[in-house]
């Protein structure tokens, strides 16, 4: 997890993307959507950066480690498990 909190104030445009399924100051949870979204451009060579601005997110706010960590963590589940690694399991 990054160790970047977020303030209130960038939480309202996080928490108004359609791809975050939740935000706080802490965290930031994605859609699956996103995640398949992400593989999809990713493989056809885009940028971490560039596909998460594509999807309306201030890349300042999230940062490039929050970024980079996301990118990893979602190739790492699709290498392994293809698509159905990419779903948010939790309750």
């Amino acid at each position: 997890m990054s160790k970047k909190l977020f303030t209130v104030k960038e939480i309202k445009p996080l928490s108004a993307n359609n791809y975050v399924k939740s935000v706080s100051l802490k965290g930031i949870t994605y859609t699956d959507e996103l995640k398949h979204i992400f593989i999809t451009e990713k493989e056809k060579g885009k940028f971490d950066r560039d596909i998460f601005e594509e999807c309306g997110f201030d890349v300042n706010i999230l940062g490039t480690k929050r970024i980079s960590a996301a990118s990893k963590s979602w190739q790492a589940a699709y290498k392994k498990n293809g698509i159905i690694g990419l779903k948010d399991t939790r309750a």
